[in-house]
């Protein structure tokens, strides 16, 4: 009885798998068929399969993956898309499908919540939208309200229509140009927190003229999009008070760009001191600044 059971489960794992690799083989012909490249493109290497032994510890895809895999593919750390990348012409389609995906998917973090402006207006829409993005936001008299690990936050902000903001922390989160239509919306802001936020470009920049008024800090340590040519378009920002633009690797010449900045906000303190050590001096100009008595 046990050994016609056995046979029996036997039977089925082998008619599944051959089902897996018939699926795989059709899946493919279809996508290269769908995909097919030019003449002159070269062919792709011939796939050799390998009879799989089959066994309690080899199960599914995972399985047939080991037998399968050419020679090298045991290597440690290598990755599934670098073993297809290695062996199919036709993974820089998967690439591409993944990066149009991963634009998708800023954009729809960026999106406006329509249904909250219409119902408590901008200003509440504003705020709710900077702590979906996972950021913080403190009204004026009030204690910083900012979403916990599972991305939960009190919902009593709705009440505070009345209520100017006056901080908000969006380090790190994924706005772009399109989110900051929601931050604008907070027309009395007075510190703004954008360290480290990967969307955040020269573009974005040159849309923060209207909070000219009000905004009297800003922080834009660490964005990988910020340039020279950003940091130009914060002359309308004359009521700042302190600006902090130190480790932007976009900058060419970040000494020299201090400077300028420094002359065109010459009100407000900006920080990354640490650059102006990359500007080289005469030696009549170091030992006037090492005899000085006044601290630089």
């Amino acid at each position: 009885m046990w050994g016609c059971l056995g046979q029996h489960f036997k039977v089925r794992s082998l008619v599944r798998t051959a089902s897996l690799v018939r699926n795989f083989f059709l899946l493919k012909s279809n996508f290269n068929s769908a995909h097919k490249s030019p003449a002159t493109a070269p062919l792709p290497e011939r796939l050799h399969l390998v009879t799989p032994v089959w066994n309690l510890s080899t199960r599914g895809i995972r399985g047939l993956s080991r037998a399968v895999g050419p020679e090298g593919s045991q290597k440690k750390g290598r990755s599934l898309l670098q073993f297809l990348a290695d062996r199919f012409y036709d993974v820089q389609a998967l690439r591409e499908y993944l990066l149009r995906k991963q634009v998708l998917t800023v954009h729809q973090k960026n999106r406006p919540f329509t249904y909250i402006q219409e119902r408590f207006g901008p200003h509440v829409a504003g705020v709710y939208f900077i702590l979906k993005q996972g950021g913080a936001v403190k009204f004026q008299g009030k204690e910083w309200i900012r979403s916990n690990a599972r991305g939960h936050f009190p919902l009593d902000f709705m009440t505070f229509q009345a209520v100017p903001v006056e901080a908000v922390d969006a380090s790190g989160c994924a706005i772009n140009y399109q989110g900051l239509d929601s931050v604008l919306a907070l027309k009395e802001l007075q510190s703004l927190w954008l360290q480290r936020c990967p969307h955040v470009d020269d573009w974005c920049l040159s849309r923060l003229h209207p909070l000219a008024n009000s905004l009297q800090e800003l922080s834009l340590a660490g964005c990988p999009r910020i340039s020279e040519r950003g940091l130009a378009c914060l002359h309308h920002l004359q009521n700042l008070r302190k600006l902090d633009i130190s480790d932007l690797p976009a900058v060419s010449n970040p000494g020299l760009t201090q400077i300028l900045v420094e002359e065109m906000l010459p009100n407000c303190e900006v920080l990354g001191a640490d650059w102006a050590r990359g500007l080289k001096s005469g030696p009549e100009e170091q030992s006037r600044d090492t005899a000085s008595p006044i601290p630089a």
